[in-house]
């Protein structure tokens, strides 16, 4: 298929890393890649064979889009070898929350002193508390050794809440299924709004749906809103959004989660304006949707749950906020990962860097 004709050269953000080659990362860096952007992947084992192989695949409004882009081992050297001084102006992290805080060695190697880094991953991020009074101690249920936030800078990061819902169904493809939105915000309020303007720029001219926000933080609330109920209770119901959603029990749960959810934001100042109702049409509307948390459960693969919603009980905890519906779900789909990861389905150490 032809590429598409982008003129990259006003955007000095034309480097583009992408690490973890899953849904997300086919999603997005596929597309880059497709508009001229010059992107290189690090993967690990079927998937970045498939990828050396056959090229990177995305399968998108009824077509196949195929891309040939270089693609690493996490082995990866500083400047990907001393013949190839090439440091990319973005790295974009889309790998599983869980797998983050190993890669901080890899970040060390790859990011230069001007780079950026783009999580794009579920959950709240260990980020979340950076430059922020209420939420000054680290996360533990994400970044339990300080790792990543030894690793980058906060603002040298753009946060990112990423809505479109998409699938691996083989290594070095990438499907997409429902939505479009991207958000992306600066982490820390004295960070550059000029990189973070090039960036959204830069996605749009490749044709996706990006925007801007001055509280990313909100945009991220008003996301997990959906992923700590969706998420962990289809690990424990085997069911896709929308029949959780039409089951008139499993809804009510989902109120009262997000209610709860709710209130725990408003006690660290941060208030989405929108209500439990409204939160789950929005899911409804995208159909019948199979969670990442239940492909992942379905493939036996560990599950997200420390960053979804143990992060959240995290939060909880240090303000003395009452979750009893976010509790009792966290305790059983905690129960639910353990049984996923025996050891019949242990994976590599690499298992989620896809």
């Amino acid at each position: 298929m032809e590429k598409s004709s982008v003129d990259l050269r006003p955007n000095p953000l034309s480097r583009v890393c992408v690490i973890g080659a899953g849904a997300i990362g086919g999603f997005l860096g596929v597309q880059l890649a497709h508009s001229g952007v010059d992107v290189r992947v690090i993967a690990r084992g079927q998937t970045l064979a498939a990828i050396r192989k056959h090229g990177w695949r995305l399968d998108i409004d009824g077509r196949r889009i195929v891309e040939s882009v270089p693609a690493f081992d996490t082995d990866v050297v500083s400047g990907f070898g001393q013949d190839d001084p090439w440091i990319p102006d973005v790295v974009l992290l889309a790998v599983k929350s869980h797998s983050l805080p190993s890669l901080a060695p890899l970040l060390a190697r790859v990011v230069g002193p001007e780079t950026i880094v783009v999580p794009a991953i579920n959950g709240l991020p260990w980020w979340f508390g950076a430059g922020q009074t209420s939420l000054a101690e680290p996360l533990t249920s994400t970044d339990p050794h300080g790792e990543l936030g030894n690793a980058i800078r906060p603002e040298r990061i753009i946060g990112a809440v990423v809505y479109p819902s998409c699938s691996c169904p083989e290594p070095g493809l990438a499907r997409h299924g429902a939505g479009s939105r991207l958000v992306f915000g600066n982490v820390v309020s004295d960070s550059d709004e000029e990189r973070l303007s090039q960036w959204v720029k830069l996605l749009r001219h490749c044709g996706l749906d990006a925007h801007t926000t001055g509280d990313i933080r909100t945009e991220v609330w008003n996301k997990l809103l959906g992923n700590a109920c969706f998420n962990p209770v289809s690990v424990l119901t085997h069911c896709a959004t929308d029949v959780m959603i039409d089951d008139p029990g499993v809804h009510g749960v989902f109120t009262e989660m997000m209610s709860e959810l709710l209130a725990l934001g408003q006690s660290l100042g941060i208030a989405p304006a929108v209500s439990p109702a409204e939160r789950i049409a929005t899911t409804r509307r995208l159909g019948h949707v199979k969670t990442s948390m239940l492909q992942d459960a379905e493939a036996g693969r560990p599950i997200e749950l420390a960053a979804i919603l143990g992060a959240a009980i995290e939060l909880a905890v240090r303000t003395d906020v009452n979750m009893p519906h976010c509790r009792t779900v966290h305790a059983l789909a905690a129960l639910r990962a353990r049984s996923l990861v025996a050891p019949s389905n242990t994976e590599t150490p690499h298992g989620n860097l896809r």
